[in-house]
């Protein structure tokens, strides 16, 4: 594409008898814009030489001409410091021109440094990612309901939302081209290849285990957050970016861009706008056909490493049983055994026309006769038949389809049902389903894992992040227990206040009257 043409100079000075002195050069140059120097003179250059480790001998002559390498390259531009006072004419000589890193040395610099880092570092699948993306999510469609958030917090949270979608784009690419790496490799240590792979296989089961469930949680809030309009997101975030003025040109216009396919990206991976399957799942897909071909491999493995013998010591112990044999026909029954060899099973099949061959000509005159294969495993020849029906598992698709909708509304019935609204006390509930009891409980026992803070609350969430508990401990022991009844029974315990939220609940006053 014309957009991907790479200058033919950008990257020349990384070949060459000199490579490694100009690799060092714009390195000294990169750790000096991290100082906020931009402006480098001789001695200064070779300063910054020494202070990134290059120790080889080098005069100024050849400094100087490296230097203007790069600069004929159009990767350091060159000034002249009419702001020095300079007492002699070798100090004007030194000190007089001044270097610094041009856009196309910057950008050259951050190439090498980036594919030096795509060498050294190892991909990953991170559920972390996943969360922190679902999390963004949910703060921005929070700040886009709520018009007195600052511009700002928008920007600043669309930023953090980018940074873990392309997190979670470089390190799946990479980790992608690892594994079908080790798919195609033979380890020559067996023990350390196959010590390898079993943890690969256990990562990639961790990974898999509730990435629908993650995935469904993050295009749920895409959708949320296009409720309140993409556009809108994207103005309130030009606004909260503050961008310098650019002369001659409008630098929002290229921001809205970029931000647009960005956004576009998101939804490739987990809402695409086409109905086309989100590229989360396709990941889901990879990861289960490479767990498979994994334990395909494990077993092999296992297999030839439980092998006691092999097939010389096979054949040459059955060579000392028939030197032992007593008799021919000991013999005999010995190789039956052994070989499983008999008579010819297709002896009688015919020509298809068996007047043009005589029955007394030798089988080495006649023409040969078609045998099937099936013969040898089965011991009978094929039979052609009609080919049996398809099965049709659309009654079968339909029935789990009502069966997944049915659990996601009780599930969501649940949720609005605990949905409190604000503080409560835990004896408020006081009668519960006991399916709705039993996740009340899995909420509490993750609230009291968690140490309080500050203000003596514990909070703990779901795995999908959807509910929140806060939980309050009594500050005393003579406040009266809490009693829940279920229609399996009844528990006591010690009354809290507890406090839970549920994404889009429905609220404290109608949760409560339902659990009356």
């Amino acid at each position: 594409m014309a957009g991907m043409r790479v200058p033919p100079e950008m990257f020349r000075f990384t070949s060459g008898e000199r490579a490694e002195l100009y690799v060092a050069v714009l390195h000294a140059f990169g750790e000096a814009n991290e100082r906020l120097e931009t402006a480098l003179g001789l001695d200064d250059v070779r300063a910054r030489l020494r202070s990134i480790g290059w120790l080889d001998p080098l005069d100024d002559g050849e400094l100087a001409d490296a230097l203007g390498q790069l600069k004929t390259w159009q990767l350091l531009d060159v000034t002249q410091n009419h702001a020095e006072n300079y007492r002699t004419a070798d100090e004007y000589e030194r000190r007089n021109l001044q270097y610094s890193l041009t856009r196309r040395g910057e950008a050259a610099l951050a190439g090498v440094v980036h594919a030096m880092s795509v060498l050294a570092s190892t991909g990953a699948l991170q559920t972390a990612v996943l969360d922190a993306i679902a999390d963004r999510l949910g703060e921005l469609a929070g700040h886009l309901s709520d018009a007195a958030t600052a511009d700002r917090r928008v920007f600043s949270t669309l930023t953090e939302l980018e940074g873990h979608l392309e997190a979670l784009r470089g390190n799946t690419r990479q980790f992608n081209g690892e594994l079908q790496r080790l798919l195609r490799a033979e380890g020559a240590d067996q023990e350390t290849f196959r010590e390898v792979k079993a943890a690969t296989v256990a990562y990639l089961q961790e990974f898999t285990e509730n990435l629908e469930q993650r995935a469904h949680t993050i295009a749920t809030r895409i959708e949320l957050v296009e409720r309140h309009g993409v556009g809108l997101l994207h103005h309130r975030a030009l606004l909260g970016a503050e961008l310098p003025p650019v002369p001659g040109q409008d630098p929002g216009a290229a921001w809205l861009e970029l931000r647009r396919a960005r956004w576009e990206g998101l939804q490739a991976w987990f809402r695409p706008v086409d109905g086309s399957t989100p590229r989360v799942l396709q990941l889901f897909s990879v990861a289960r056909r490479a767990i498979i071909a994994l334990l395909q491999v494990l077993d092999r493995i296992t297999e030839s490493r439980r092998r006691s013998t092999s097939a010389v010591a096979d054949f040459r112990e059955l060579a000392r049983w028939f030197a032992v044999a007593p008799s021919e026909a000991d013999s005999h029954l010995l190789w039956s055994t052994a070989f499983g060899l008999g008579s010819a099973r297709h002896a009688h099949l015919g020509h298809p026309d068996p007047e043009l061959v005589s029955s007394s000509a030798r089988w080495e005159d006649a023409p040969p006769v078609e045998v099937s294969a099936l013969l040898r495993s089965a011991g009978r020849t094929e039979r052609f038949s009609r080919t049996g029906r398809v099965r049709d598992v659309a009654a079968v698709k339909a029935a789990r389809a009502d069966q997944a909708r049915a659990e996601r509304a009780a599930l969501r019935a649940a949720w609005d049902l605990l949905d409190t609204g604000g503080g409560v006390r835990l004896s408020g509930f006081e009668r519960l389903d006991h399916e709705v009891f039993e996740r009340l409980l899995d909420l509490l026992g993750r609230a009291l894992a968690t140490a309080p803070d500050d203000d003596g609350v514990r909070r703990g969430t779901t795995s999908d992040g959807r509910v929140e508990i806060l939980l309050r401990l009594p500050a005393d022991d003579h406040r009266a227990p809490a009693t829940l009844r279920t229609p399996r029974g009844v528990f006591v315990g010690p009354d809290c206040d507890v406090e839970i939220r549920v994404v889009g609940g429905r609220g404290a006053s109608g949760s409560r009257e339902a659990a009356r």
